[in-house]
């Protein structure tokens, strides 16, 4: 799979980080891509590989299932053709973005997330207080046939009080900038599957 970098999608995504800091594009994926991808999810979550998700971080790192009840894994090259396959996807959108808004964005990382039925994560920012190189968040879902009334949404908290359900469908990818816009998961009656990660900037050198 190839994306140009000068698609009209690619631009939509740009076009609204700029105007309003976010961005929700349904079928940014083939369809068989998506399939691959769950498959691996709950393929490694039936192989005890996807572990507790934790908040915090260094020595404040831990689980509380009762702020964040997902279970993750970090993806990485070379794992399986289906995730590189989307991690070159998501560096082909790094690139336009930097392109276009000049933000020095130099990786993505990235993980699988299960929430199992009812679990849920409070809301939150994605940026930590300590490190702002979390500049861009990506979230994508592969949750195919999701009847709106099983849950799960991504609540995204706008600006002048206003609140965005997104529905976690399958091929839907949000983009959005991580240290504008609080947000949650909400619960849901079934299993939820997604990628999650951020695109990263260069840390600052040490003075």
């Amino acid at each position: 799979m190839h994306f140009d970098a000068d698609s009209a999608l690619l631009q939509s995504i740009v076009d609204d980080l700029a105007v309003q800091g976010w961005s929700q594009q349904d079928a940014f994926l083939p369809d068989a891509l998506i399939a691959q991808l769950a498959t691996e999810c709950r393929a490694r979550e039936a192989a005890g590989k996807l572990a507790a998700a934790a908040i915090g971080r260094g020595d404040g790192l831990a689980v509380r299932e009762g702020i964040r009840g997902d279970r993750i894994q970090w993806i990485e090259p070379g794992q399986s053709e289906a995730c590189d396959l989307y991690l070159n996807a998501l560096d082909v959108l790094r690139r336009a973005i930097n392109r276009s808004l000049y933000l020095g964005l130099e990786d993505f990382e990235g993980h699988f997330a299960l929430y199992p039925p009812g679990a849920f994560y409070q809301k939150h920012l994605d940026r930590f207080r300590d490190d702002d190189r979390r500049s861009v968040s990506a979230v994508f879902y592969l949750n195919r046939d999701w009847p709106v009334a099983q849950g799960g949404e991504l609540r995204m908290y706008l600006p002048d009080e206003r609140t965005l359900d997104l529905p976690p469908l399958a091929g839907r990818l949000v983009v959005f900038l991580s240290g504008d816009f609080p947000h949650e998961v909400l619960p849901a009656s079934h299993e939820r599957l997604s990628l999650t990660g951020w695109f990263r900037r260069r840390a600052d050198a040490p003075l």
